[in-house]
């Protein structure tokens, strides 16, 4: 696989990554800093099939993806990859891991709630659409429609207990809230010596 990083290194610019699913706690490359927030217009979605990670072809499992949604917000972090070797590392890694997912797109990334103004532009995330080149793009379901799904094959019960806590009370953004509420946890921590 070759990457073309030509853009990034005309410019000597970083590399910013969203993260909005497990991503969130295991990025897998080395990066400078890490932002928590959030990006405009989108909702997270268990839309996606896992044929490697969480499924097999016959029996894809369910894994988070995002679809336009104006007026919505989707909250997670933002990595900030500057050197040239951990910009290659990181986006060969993310084109393994991120395989399935058939859209890579650039944001905005906000980190204030009633910022006008992005903290960083131009943040890559990986997104899986509905375009029917995407064979794994399994769509809407009800939670009972998705209860009824045969269990993946090497999917755990963590795993399946995890999905349907994040679809909470029936919503979709438990995600968003749990990560919101964790960052203004840690902001309000003072550190004492």
């Amino acid at each position: 696989m070759v990457i073309n990083l030509g853009h990034l290194r005309k410019k000597k610019m970083v590399m910013w990554v969203f993260g909005y699913g497990s991503l969130i706690w295991k990025a897998g490359f080395h990066y400078g800093d890490r932002l928590v927030g959030f990006i405009k217009d989108y909702r997270r979605v268990f839309y996606q099939g896992s044929t490697d990670h969480k499924g097999t072809p016959e029996y894809p499992g369910r894994t988070v993806t995002l679809e336009s949604a104006e007026g919505e917000v989707c909250w997670g972090v933002a990595y900030k990859v500057s050197r040239k070797e951990d910009q290659e590392v990181a986006l060969t890694y993310l084109e393994v891991r991120e395989k399935q997912y058939d859209k890579k797109v650039y944001v905005d990334f906000f980190t204030k709630e009633m910022a006008s103004s992005p903290a960083v532009t131009g943040v890559m995330v990986y997104i899986a659409s509905p375009d029917k080149a995407n064979i794994n793009y399994l769509g809407p379901a009800s939670v009972e429609e998705i209860a009824k799904e045969p269990e993946p094959a090497g999917e755990d019960d963590i795993h399946r207990r995890g999905f349907f806590w994040l679809w909470g009370w029936g919503r979709m953004d438990s995600m968003d809230m749990m990560v919101k509420e964790r960052t203004a946890t840690v902001a309000a921590m003072v550190v004492v010596d």
